[in-house]
């Protein structure tokens, strides 16, 4: 048995382009005789819960949430959450009991978003029960993204019009390293399939600034809301949303300023350095870098991408040469692709974009330019948390 009465508590999703709530997700709770509330999120999770009586809260929530839906602006969808394990104890072409709730509410099938959880025990019948909600007109959400390497088979295989990224993996990549890194190819990715993201757990001002570098359509956590169960008003939180939002763009605009003044030092490195490459030069004869703190190595390829020169890195008050990469190619780099397409014409300073180093598992950037009538490339690496 269940202990207490099943209902549904409402979290907005707020859209990142108004700051408006564009809808809801249907969560359950539990009241018991006391009145005290708790989630049901726990019997979920725990395998001793009899699925009868899980099947039985399920659809009383849902069916509270559809009800209560109509007090919703009619711009707003409702996000609720379907269980492949339930999926998987239905009959062959048996009706879908969430669509025959759907259909007895009257409520639009286009303002609902159904929501698959729990992808690692999804039954086989799933891409089926799928076409059968989006023929009903109804549009697909899948959680947790990123929690799991077979939902990338899923993606490709439901191609749902809504991902929302796993929350403890977003609040872990929000935090910096090498999350990020994965978390923003999840959301790219997301957006060359059509999918909308939405970022959960959104706790922090960092957590938004994040979700909004990701790109996500839309954000949902405690920074604004925590579940309730009365519906917010739509515009709640635009005040406090354009205000967050003012703020990561003066982030932005301060990186965008940092990375001017970058290019300004490196216009001046250059002019120094390509004066000592094209006269032939030793080593010695460069000058101390303290200008430069950001300055990882100096080396030089031929215009096919092959390492002529050792790297040169100033250590211990010298300049170090480093020859293990001699007669290494390294055409393939996006930055060098990149040179070669936008810096050969003009012999133009080109500057990458900023990249996880797999030798030194730095974050870095390549600058380059072509010297030497076009014969050569100077290429300086940049530590990306140097400026």
């Amino acid at each position: 048995m269940i202990d207490g009465l099943p209902f549904a508590v409402f979290q907005p999703f707020i859209d990142t382009a108004t700051g408006r709530i564009a809808g809801v997700e249907a969560l359950a709770r539990l009241r018991d005789a006391e009145g005290q509330v708790r989630s049901a999120g726990p019997l979920f999770a725990d395998p001793k819960t009899p699925p009868a009586a899980l099947r039985r809260l399920d659809r009383q929530v849902r069916e509270d949430a559809l009800h209560r839906f109509h007090q919703a602006p009619a711009d707003w969808f409702l996000s609720l959450n379907i269980s492949p394990r339930w999926i998987s104890r239905l009959r062959p072409a048996q009706p879908l009991p969430s669509l025959i709730q759907l259909q007895r509410s009257g409520i639009d099938p286009a303002r609902i978003v159904f929501e698959i959880t729990e992808l690692g025990g999804a039954s086989q019948r799933l891409p089926d029960v799928v076409a059968r909600y989006r023929d009903a007109g109804a549009r697909i959400a899948i959680d947790d993204f990123g929690a799991g390497y077979s939902q990338l088979d899923r993606v490709l295989a439901l191609q749902p019009d809504i991902l929302k990224l796993d929350m403890r993996l977003f609040q872990e990549a929000a935090r910096g390293g090498p999350s990020g890194e994965v978390v923003k190819a999840l959301a790219q990715m997301a957006e060359k399939t059509g999918c909308w993201i939405i970022a959960e757990g959104v706790e922090t001002e960092a957590e938004l600034n994040f979700a909004l570098e990701c790109g996500a359509r839309y954000v949902q956590g405690f920074l604004f809301a925590r579940p309730e169960e009365e519906l917010f008003a739509s515009d709640a939180f635009v005040g406090r949303f354009a205000r967050l939002r003012d703020s990561y763009v003066q982030q932005k605009l301060a990186e965008r300023a940092r990375l001017v003044s970058l290019r300004q030092q490196l216009a001046e490195l250059m002019s120094e350095l390509r004066f000592w490459a094209e006269s032939g030069a030793p080593a010695t004869s460069l000058n101390a870098p303290d200008n430069y703190p950001w300055l990882l190595r100096i080396y030089q390829c031929d215009r096919h991408g092959t390492q002529l020169t050792p790297n040169l890195q100033w250590h211990q008050n010298i300049w170090q040469a480093d020859d293990r990469y001699l007669g290494h190619n390294w055409s393939w780099r996006p930055y060098f692709y990149q040179l070669l397409a936008e810096g050969w014409e003009e012999r133009r300073l080109t500057l990458s974009t900023t990249y996880r180093d797999a030798t030194t598992n730095q974050y870095c950037l390549t600058a380059g330019q072509f010297i030497d009538n076009g014969r050569r490339l100077l290429l300086v690496d940049i530590d990306a948390a140097g400026f």
